[in-house]
């Protein structure tokens, strides 16, 4: 359900699909990350995470 807010006169509000990863860049960003720096690796913590994704 989506919330009714506040817009002003001159701003429109344009709702992106749930699952529309081209439209969002964030989620370029995490792919691009698990493609080339997270994926086949053991972690041995979420801290480990963290300064995995901080050195990419």
């Amino acid at each position: 359900m989506i919330a009714k807010r506040a817009v002003l006169g001159n701003i429109n509000m344009v709702l992106l699909p749930d699952k529309c990863p081209e439209l969002n860049p964030q989620d370029n960003v995490w792919q691009l990350l698990r493609y080339n720096w997270l994926s086949d690796r053991v972690f041995v913590s979420s801290d480990n995470i963290v300064d995995h994704c901080c050195e990419a």
